[in-house]
């Protein structure tokens, strides 16, 4: 079985013994999640890969973090939650979020290997390739970072 049919699977057991549990909520993200999978892979027009698949979790958790951001304006705070609830569940399937040290770390590491690469310092205007660079080595090392918070690291970095 290929790894996209091994992330299906486990979703689809996570599905089956969330409903045994009589987990409504914890049912209703999982099939959420397996229709966002399966309408990729239709709209790709074959199966997903791996990256492909983290990206559309990592969509779905963006777009739940809009949503708390909406419901909190609008004052509906058990909305918000629910859209909180969901992005638990997701980020079950997706690779560890990398914590904020270690991605210091390899933005500085990216940003010295950028500036042996141009030989000068480099400065905002570099930020592109430095976070391109930055995303290239998360996705080597397994881990993963929200882009406005990888653009942020590298802004500051820069700037410092």
């Amino acid at each position: 079985m290929n790894e996209a049919g091994a992330l299906e699977t486990r979703i689809s057991q996570q599905i089956v013994a969330a409903m045994k549990a009589r987990d409504a909520e914890r049912t209703g993200t999982l099939r959420l999640i397996k229709t966002a999978l399966k309408n990729k892979a239709i709209e790709k027009r074959s199966a997903l890969n791996s990256a492909e698949e983290q990206q559309a979790l990592a969509t779905m958790i963006k777009q739940r973090r809009d949503s708390i951001e909406q419901f909190t304006k609008g004052n509906r705070p058990e909305l918000a939650a629910k859209e909180a609830a969901e992005i638990t569940v997701i980020e079950e399937f997706l690779p560890k979020a990398l914590d904020e040290a270690g991605l210091r770390s390899i933005v500085a590491e990216m940003i010295a290997a950028h500036a042996a690469s141009t030989g000068q310092k480099p400065g905002p205007r570099d930020m592109g390739p430095v976070i391109k660079a930055v995303q290239a080595r998360l996705q080597q090392d397994g881990v993963r970072a929200e882009g406005r918070i990888v653009s942020e690291a590298v802004k500051a970095a820069l700037a410092g």
